[in-house]
Parts: structure tokens; sequence; C-alpha cells
């Protein structure tokens, strides 16, 4: 195994998924008659979760498409839903890290009230989807599956929406396919300062084991802290459901050591140097009071300060993307489509509406 024996021992206790079985397709909720409420996910964040969230309702039928990564075969869960009637376009929905597909639930039946078909995948590595640990994880084959995803599904172009880790895989897909990228919306994507400079590395060995040795209730704790400043409202506890189900599953450690895969990609793989290269119309929406960053935990009080400034961080990537239009969200944290819906939806659908009208 690539990482030798430390990962051989952390991982003896994944047997309950040793092949990543398909999961079950399921239907929770219908399009029509949406309320937008907030999704409460089930089974709760008290309960155990595997590594492919059996049993684990998302709110669309979920779909899976057979791929191969590095060798090995890998399957990618997602939802595709459609509007009833004629489809105005495509939208390609890309989750972030500590979260999976079914968030987007409230965006997803937005867009499809108003004509726009939407497909939301998990990852390799996040939500549904296989959890291979002897790879290695990367933007740009994220970027390929992705791509072989809309070729399934016979999409040649979509507005792609990425939130978070999503934000940089969405930068990562416009830079390699410009020509199927109809617009680029980031939404408090993380990437916005390169982490390298100013936070000591840590090895995959160290992050796995202190994933794997998370208490649950530092999920909320780290959400409290970074997406939200210390502002925490109860209708924030279905983004808990799946970490805190992992944590408390029989899959801890193999997701313990995903999630240190991963990292290793969001911190070794910056894509901010190439926002002067992005060439199509890009929307930026900001949570002012998001204080998002990796490695603020093995840096300095004096450096920990100056990481996550989303405000200047917002306007410094506004400013280096050649088309892009800033909206800034004050008293809103990382996650804006969930924290302030209403204020997000607008702007969101302007710009969309704006690209498909042309």
């Amino acid at each position: 195994m690539r990482f030798g024996l430390f990962f051989a021992l952390l991982l003896s206790a994944c047997a309950s998924d040793p092949v990543c079985p398909p999961p079950t397709p399921q239907l929770t909720s219908a399009v029509s008659g949406a309320e937008h409420e907030p999704p409460v996910p089930t089974p709760t964040a008290h309960e155990g979760l595997n590594a492919r969230l059996s049993g684990f309702d998302y709110p669309f039928e979920v779909q899976a498409i057979e791929l191969s990564m590095q060798g090995q075969p890998v399957e990618m869960v997602y939802m595709d839903v459609r509007p009833a009637g004629e489809v105005k376009g495509t939208v390609l929905l890309l989750h972030g890290k500590n979260f999976s597909g079914a968030y987007w639930e409230r965006t997803i039946r937005v867009l499809v009230e108003a004509g726009y078909r939407a497909i939301a995948p998990d990852q390799i590595g996040f939500g549904k989807s296989s959890k291979p640990t002897d790879v290695t994880y990367s933007f740009h084959e994220m970027t390929r599956h992705t791509l072989a995803l809309l070729d399934h599904l016979r999409v040649e172009k979509a507005l792609v929406i990425g939130h978070s880790m999503g934000g940089m895989l969405a930068t990562r897909f416009a830079l390699t396919a410009p020509a199927r990228t109809t617009g680029l919306v980031l939404m408090n994507p993380i990437g916005l300062e390169d982490w390298q400079r100013v936070v000591p590395y840590a090895s995959i060995e160290e992050t796995a084991r202190a994933e794997a040795g998370r208490e649950p209730g530092a999920v909320k704790a780290y959400m409290l802290e970074s997406y939200f400043a210390g502002q925490w409202d109860e209708a924030y506890d279905p983004l808990l459901a799946i970490q805190v189900g992992w944590l408390r599953g029989p899959d801890r450690e193999r997701m313990a050591l995903v999630s240190a895969l991963t990292y290793e990609m969001i911190f070794t793989q910056p894509v901010l140097h190439e926002f002067p290269d992005l060439a199509m119309p890009t929307l930026l929406i900001i949570g002012q009071r998001d204080r998002t960053a990796v490695g603020k935990g093995r840096v300095s009080a004096e450096v920990r300060a100056t990481l996550g400034d989303y405000p200047a961080l917002g306007r410094a990537a506004a400013a280096a993307i050649p088309d892009a239009e800033l909206v800034e969200l004050d008293d809103v944290g990382h996650v804006p489509q969930f924290e302030a819906f209403d204020r997000t939806m607008p702007p969101l659908l302007e710009f969309i509406g704006a690209r498909y009208a042309d």
C-alpha cells in the first residue's frame, strides 16, 4: 500500500466497506411544490454512517457512473434533476470538502423551478461516491471525472457553480474546459490565498491521525469558528450530519485517511495564481463573516489573524479575474446558499439568466 504500515493499520477497521458497494437509488422528495425549507437529512447527526452513506437519504434520486481512478474502478454518485418543461440550460453544482451534493437541495429546487437542469455530483472521496485510499487525489482528476459525467449525460456545456473546495475544483474545470463552461460562480471558495507560503506542511500521516482522533463535537466547533464566526443557528445543524455520522460510524479510520488525502490536494494544488487565465464571465458570492483557512492551527496567533480574511480575499480575486462580478453579503459566513438563501438566490439567478440569454 502506498503509505505503508501506518495506513494498513489505520484502515484495519474499514472492513464494512472493503469494495465500496454501490448505493441504492433513493427518492425522498419531489421537485414540485418546494417550499424552500432547509433540508433535514436522515439519519440524524447522532447516528453512525458508513463510508458510502448507506441509509442516508438524499433529496432527489441518486444515480451512479462507473469510472477509473489510477487503475481502480470507482463509482461517482450524482443527482440529475430536470424541470418539467423546456430546459433553458444546465447548471453543474460542485460541493465543498466537508459537504456532499445533498446540501444543494434548496438551490436545485430554485434552479429547476426557473427552468434549468441541475446536476450535483459527489466527487470521488465524498458523499455516496467511492472512497479509494491508495490513490493520489487531484483537482485535475476530479475535473476529468466531472467531464466524463457530463459526457455520459450528453451535456456539452454547463454553467459551473463551486462552493468552498468546490470553488477550487470549479476553477480547475473552467481552466481545463473553457469551451464547455458557460459561466463560473465561485461561492465562498477556499483557496483564495496560498497557504503553503505561511502554513507549515503536515504529512498525510499526521493529518489522518488528527482526523481519526477528533470527537464528534469538534465538527461543530470547527464550523462555528471558521464558517460562521462564532454565530450558530439551529438551521445549520443538518450540515453536521455527514461529518459527525462518519466519526460515529464503522469507517471512521477510512474516512480520516480520505480526508487527509484530500487535504493534501487542497494544500498543495492552489488555483488562485491562474485566476487571470479565466476567460468566462465569473460571479463571486462572498459571505463577509467567513474566516475559513487551511492550517490555522499550525501557525502563530499573529499569522492566524491574517488568514481567511474573506472581505479582502474576495476583492483580490475579483480584481485578478478578468470578467468578474463581486457580490458581498454582510453578516454571512461560509455557506451563503444555506445561511442567507433569500439574499444569495437573486444575484445567482440573475447571473445564470444573463449567461443563458446570450
